[in-house]
Parts: structure tokens; sequence; C-alpha cells
């Protein structure tokens, strides 16, 4: 399968500058594919606006040479995302990322153009988006989009910014709890639990974990296991 993914888990951790700590992934990963110009798709972003958060990505991008345009600000979403050189999805609500990504089409248009071999990268929840579903995300349903299919370029699902614990005074289910209920209703699916500083890189058929942590695999009628990062292609 022709299929170049860059599937980072958190855009910023605690204390940094936004996309601070997968700066130097990023510009590598555009330098690579010679990329100049990316589509940007900024609905995750509620709170902030398409606006500022377009603004936002597109200050950090410009420092690595490469010019952002947001499908937002596109008469025509679906020729956008077929003139792409790079599609960039931004992480926010995963709900409402996808419900918008239905409404224009362009869920459908991202993974045809993908499977050609345009380049893509998803944070948070533009990594989840990049999953058969989004039924691991972590975010509130804040609009019910039409399905909670997704782009389907991965064949496991994702649980972005994992968490092994509860914060201390919380009596409510771990995020281990929450995935473990996904499991008895999606036996035949692997779930990643992709903590904070990690990513996901395929080339094709292959994959690599990589970042400062192992990720939790998850899995119906298998033990929890802890992955090392390094070669994880088995998931695809």
């Amino acid at each position: 399968m022709n299929r170049h993914l860059l599937l980072i888990s958190n855009s910023t951790n605690a204390g940094e500058a936004y996309l601070a700590w997968p700066r130097q992934i990023i510009a590598d990963f555009f330098k690579r594919f010679g990329i100049k110009r990316v589509l940007f798709v900024p609905y995750a972003g509620v709170a902030p606006g398409y606006d500022a958060y377009a603004q936002k990505v597109g200050k950090v991008f410009a420092e690595m040479g490469v010019t952002l345009e947001s499908v937002h600000e596109t008469e025509y979403p679906i020729t956008a995302v077929q003139q792409a050189e790079c599609i960039v999805v931004g992480g926010g609500n995963t709900f409402h990322l996808v419900h918008e990504m239905q409404r224009t089409g362009i869920m459908d248009a991202i993974r045809e153009k993908v499977l050609q071999g345009c380049p893509y990268m998803g944070w948070s929840a533009g990594s989840n988006v990049a999953c058969p579903t989004i039924k691991t995300t972590n975010d509130m349903p804040i609009i019910e989009p039409e399905s909670f299919n997704a782009l389907n370029l991965v064949p496991f699902q994702i649980n972005p910014h994992y968490l092994d614990a509860n914060p201390e005074g919380h009596g409510g289910e771990t995020r281990e709890d929450r995935i473990k209920e996904f499991m008895v209703v999606n036996p035949d699916v692997y779930v990643a639990g992709l903590r904070e500083a990690t990513y996901l890189l395929v080339e094709n058929d292959t994959m690599q974990l990589l970042g400062s942590r192992k990720m939790r695999l998850f899995k119906a009628g298998e033990e929890t296991r802890e992955i090392e990062p390094g070669d994880v292609s088995f998931l695809l």
C-alpha cells in the first residue's frame, strides 16, 4: 500500500512552546518529500477558531520554509485536497473534526489522495482520524457526525495522549478501563495507547514507533503489552 504517514500523539508537551518537541520530526518529514506547501485541516480547533488555529500552525511551519493553506479558506475543499502537496490534520475535538470532514466531503477525498502517495501528517485528533473509526478518542461528543467512520489509513485504532493512571482523587474509570470496554465490543481490533512524546511513522507497509516512551498495546484475548520503540509493522 502506497502511504506516507506521520501520526503524532500530541502537539505540545507541558511547559514547552507549541509544536516544540516534534518540530524537528516535522521538519525532517517535510524535507524528505521536498514539501514546500501544505493543506491544513483545522476543523478540530473549535475553541480557538479556524483562523487563529491556522495562523498558529502556519507560523511554526513558516520557520521550516513551508507555506500553509487552510482548507476552511478554500472555495472548493475537495479540489484543494486533490491538488495538495501534503495534508496536515491538527488536533482538538475529534467529533467536530469528523463532522466537518464528512460535511465538506473531504473525508473520502483525503483517503483517496493519501493512498495515491500524498504525505499525511496528524497529531492528536489528526492521528485518531487516520484510524478506521474515532471510537478510541478521548474527546467529548460536542456534535454528532454522520458516523464514527474515519480515514482508515491504518487498520488499528490509536488512543492519543494515552495515560496510565487516574489523577489523584479521581474515582472514575482509567484510560485502560475505557479501552477494555472498546475491546469487548470490538474484539478483533488492536488499540495502540500512544503516549505523549511518541509517534508512528508509516512507510507503505512498514511502521516504526519512535519517540521517548513505550506504547501500550491492547487486543481482546491477548495480554496487554508494552511495546518498545522500533518496528511495529505487524499492526499493519
